[in-house]
């Protein structure tokens, strides 16, 4: 809801202080921001430990650990809230929309994890938004691979904190001011890439769970891709890596001056 805010939000006299939510640092000067949204954006921490232990709220209302969603695979993970009137509804149509052109599976070969990042949520609407995105994911027996969490703050805001996530609440609409991310995290919760925005692309989403998955998924076409493409923490994204495909192509032309040289010795020998 950065946008709404930001928008209105010119008075800070109007804004109250924020709850934990995060560090107060920014990356922008405080005149270029209203001052709710000071406190609001993503550090990356790459290879950072997501703290497996916090408690949440599944869609049944039991009471579980995050530990419990990592199971040996790569864990698509999201930070949003269910009532956001427009970002976070963005973030998880963008986030189904590149799962769906993902030859993996949701439940088999990986699994989503969605929280709210509102205490006063309940499992009643993380059930209707498990139900919504794994029926538009419409792959069936992954329905188990799609997970949506409440919780208190005091599980909350350290998972966020370790995420990165800085995000704050403005009393006067009752909204949050958040950033949109992605985050893919290995088998072990530690933190291996963050995508941004609202679109994610479904080769970036691959090549993001193949190397968390640490190789257990994929195929040689997928660490061919990797090779020739990095991904790049400053865009989210990844690109092409100029000097692997450099290094290949001397390579192939060294193999090919060398089968040339070895074919025209043998045709002189056989004259």
């Amino acid at each position: 809801m950065l946008t709404s805010i930001a928008a209105r939000a010119q008075s800070p006299a109007q804004l109250s202080d924020p709850p934990a939510g995060g560090d107060s640092s920014s990356a922008l000067p405080s005149t270029a921001r209203p001052k709710l949204l000071l406190d609001v954006g993503i550090d990356q921490k790459l290879g950072g430990q997501i703290p497996l232990d916090l408690t949440f709220r599944d869609e049944s209302g039991e009471t579980v650990a995050l530990r419990k969603y990592f199971t040996g695979k790569p864990v698509v993970f999201a930070l949003v809230y269910y009532e956001c009137p427009m970002l976070c509804t963005q973030v998880l149509n963008g986030l189904v929309r590149s799962l769906k052109n993902v030859s993996f599976d949701a439940g088999k070969d990986f699994q989503v994890v969605v929280v709210s990042i509102n205490p006063r949520e309940t499992p009643r609407l993380a059930k209707a938004k498990q139900e919504l995105y794994s029926g538009i994911y419409l792959r069936p027996g992954t329905e188990q691979g799609f997970h949506f969490l409440t919780g208190d703050d005091s599980s909350i805001v350290p998972l966020a904190r370790a995420a990165g996530f800085r995000y704050a609440y403005d009393a006067e609409s009752g909204q949050y001011a958040h950033a949109s991310t992605i985050l893919v995290l290995t088998p072990q919760g530690i933190i291996s890439r963050y995508f941004y925005g609202i679109l994610y692309p479904s080769r970036d989403m691959r090549l993001g769970l193949v190397e968390a998955a640490a190789g257990k998924i994929g195929t040689p076409i997928d660490q061919l891709l990797l090779f020739c493409y990095h991904y790049d923490p400053t865009t989210g994204k990844y690109g092409v890596a100029i000097l692997n495909i450099v290094r290949a192509a001397g390579l192939f032309t060294v193999f090919g001056l060398a089968l040339f040289i070895t074919l025209m010795l043998r045709h002189e020998r056989t004259a």
